[in-house]
């Protein structure tokens, strides 16, 4: 796990000592060396966390010719498998890591490599042989890869804010990213926050050659049978496929690595099977993480405390309360680059740095399986919704609402004739995206806070995304589209990036995860939709196949989603000092995102209410406003100018190795 950074400058001779500054801006991604290459065209930057081959692995890398070179941030993990292919083919391999493996991939099979690999990535390629440089990201966007235009120069990184190093980089809000926000809770790739800045969109590459930039071409995206197909019918076979995968993809993340690895452990399903493999399936000691929390409405101890019994782990966690939550923010909103609607990424940030403080640099995790295997509340929701539809009038199908959220206290039971209005809003069944209007519309209700100028430019953002479903899409079955949207929009943007790699890089940990392998979410999606949610049991494949490996108190509960307090942290006798700063009318008139005496209304709202009985839509205002505010303090505002901005360190981390082909002097890891 690392950093990535580069300058693609067709005028020639780039720029350094920019690069190290921006290598500089990611020095938390990869603080064990760094490195980087130029020559006329390209520089390439790395900042190294050092997993495997930590004595050989150095980047940038370059092959036995050195016409091909990469910077690379992430694991191929089936990288093994993939060297002895390409020794059989005559390359010839100097050190034991997986980055070499890109190298020879490439030359081997040109973009066709991607399709190959196993792994979560984002890398830059640059081929002298044919002057062009290639960005890549992996399958369903583990790894984050950004860059923008200078001029006819294309400037890369693996954070937003080692692009604002760059003195030509204009730093100011994009209006149709926050809509997208304010709408998805994350922007759609290649859409970001900030004006002129993109992404690269998961499962695709993209080629630069003389100053031109082709479109990004995928190499894969999500698929899923016609409704009703789906792989056999056996429900104990595709059980077991599904265990076979799982098994071998959490042996991979464990096992490949020069370091020990660690495990997350929430109380739920997903890290219970994960966990549960590494003891079952490894040699290894098993050292599990978890965090609590002070408030008892998000403890999960009690679950996380059955499991570690049964497996038997050495075992460490991390209590947070509000104030904790409070007191972090504004790193975790650095680290983010977006706005977030929730903070949960900020436990998830201390959680990290409990790893990091134990000792571990890598730690497995569940994410990604509630995408993969239908485990979010939504697609329970989305099922009723769509058999509601058939027949809207009928007030015995009306009824189905009530058995959703059952881990709620204000749930659906108790205020049944408020779920129906809610819940039946919008039931039209030819909806492509029937299971995921009612979020939608709810978190759009934090637009109306937004200035009339920034609500005039806004667009509409659902919208251009089912632009984007795939034609096929129109004989999938709803769940099979809601996963889809999932997928596309909270996996990459939120999950995996606020709440994933940038809380964990953030303390230099490198997160893996099973559920995302490439094999796993290919088996996943040809199965049949009510096999992933029989009845309304979610994840109910999940649950068979590894039912002889859980307690019955951890198969039987409720769906619980990972949530954390929100306004209790900023309000009240404990409140931290930047609220009120970020806050202030004079702060808020500067930022021009949102009108000053909204946002003081709504301060005074979650003061008055100690920031404990907001509704969830003000929760979610309360956060979009201070991480909007906070964004704005820290990458666009006057005080943004400088190397403070990013409160990194002053130089790159060392040791630093230079392939500089400009120089006299130059060093070269290929002789």
């Amino acid at each position: 796990m690392c950093g990535i950074a580069g300058i693609h400058s067709p005028s020639g001779r780039p720029d350094t000592d920019l690069l190290q500054q921006m290598m500089t801006a990611l020095s938390h991604r990869g603080p064990d060396g760094s490195g980087y290459y130029r020559d006329s065209e390209v520089a390439l930057g790395h900042t190294r966390l050092a997993i495997i081959d930590p004595n050989l692995g150095v980047q940038p890398m370059c092959g036995e010719r050195e016409d091909v070179w990469v910077t690379f941030n992430g694991e191929i993990f089936n990288y093994v498998e993939l060297r002895a292919q390409l020794v059989d083919r005559g390359h010839d391999f100097r050190t034991r890591s997986d980055t070499e493996v890109i190298v020879h991939a490439w030359e081997e099979w040109g973009p066709d490599c991607f399709e190959r690999f196993n792994g979560q990535w984002a890398l830059a390629i640059w081929d002298r042989r044919t002057s062009e440089l290639v960005l890549s990201r992996d399958r369903l966007g583990v790894r984050p890869l950004y860059f923008t235009r200078v001029g006819r120069d294309l400037v890369f990184a693996s954070e937003v804010k080692a692009l604002f190093a760059h003195p030509g980089v204009t730093r100011s809000f994009d209006p149709v990213g926050l809509d997208e926000v304010f709408t998805f809770w994350s922007t759609v790739a290649p859409r970001t926050v900030f004006a002129g800045v993109e992404q690269l969109v998961p499962g695709t590459f993209m080629v630069v050659r003389d100053g031109l930039v082709d479109e990004a071409r995928p190499f894969w995206q999500p698929s899923f049978p016609e409704r009703g197909a789906g792989r056999g019918a056996d429900l104990d076979e595709n059980a077991a496929g599904l265990r076979e995968r799982l098994i071998e993809a959490t042996r991979l993340r464990f096992e490949r690595s020069d370091f020990p690895v660690g495990a997350y452990l929430s109380g739920g399903i997903d890290s219970a099977v994960t966990a549960g493999i590494i003891r079952d399936f490894t040699d290894a000691d098993l050292h599990t993480f978890s965090l609590r929390f002070a408030d008892a409405e998000y403890d999960e101890g009690g679950h996380q405390a059955l499991m570690t019994r049964r497996l038997g782990t050495t075992h460490r966690d991390i209590v947070v309360s509000p104030r904790d939550i409070g007191e972090v923010f504004p790193d975790v909103v650095r680290h983010a680059e977006t706005p977030l609607l929730r903070t949960a990424p900020a436990p998830m940030y201390l959680l990290s740095g409990l790893v990091r403080e134990s000792g571990f640099k890598v730690v497995v995790t569940g994410e990604g399986s509630d995408e993969v295997l239908a485990g979010y509340d939504i697609f329970r929701e989305a099922k009723v919704r769509e058999f509601w539809s058939r027949d809207p009038s009928s007030p015995v199908r009306a009824r189905a609402v009530e058995l959703l959220y059952p881990w709620l206290d204000r749930n659906p039971n108790q205020a049944p004739a408020f779920a129906r209005s809610f819940f039946g809003r919008n039931l039209d069944a030819t909806d492509p995206a029937l299971s995921h209007r009612p979020r939608w519309d709810s978190t759009a209700a934090l637009k109306a806070m937004l200035r009339p100028a920034w609500r005039a430019e806004s667009s509409d953002a659902a919208a251009r995304l089912l632009d984007r479903m795939p034609a096929e899409a129109a004989g999938w079955d709803g769940l099979s589209r809601a996963q889809w949207l999932e997928m596309t929009t909270l996996l990459p943007g939120y999950i995996l990036a606020s709440q994933g790699d940038r809380m964990l890089m953030a303390n230099s940990i490198e997160g893996r995860f099973p559920f995302l392998d490439a094999n796993v979410v290919e088996f996943a999606g040809q199965l049949p939709a009510r096999q992933k949610i029989l009845g309304l049991d979610e994840k109910h494949l999940l649950k068979r196949a590894f039912r002889d490996m859980l307690p019955p108190e951890i198969v039987a509960r409720p769906k619980q989603p990972y949530r954390a307090p929100d306004a209790a942290g900023f309000v009240g006798a404990g409140a931290p000092s930047w609220v009120a700063e970020a806050t202030s009318p004079e702060a808020v008139e500067a930022a021009g995102v949102f009108t000053p005496v909204v946002v003081q209304s709504l301060l005074e709202k979650a003061r008055r209410s100690r920031g404990r009985a907001l509704s969830n839509t003000d929760g979610m205002r309360l956060c979009a406003v201070l991480s909007v505010q906070l964004l704005h303090q820290q990458f666009l505002g006057d005080r943004a100018a400088g190397p403070e901005r990013i409160g990194a360190p002053a130089d790159p981390p060392r040791p630093m190795t230079t392939f500089d082909q400009l120089e006299t002097q130059r060093r070269t890891a290929c002789r």
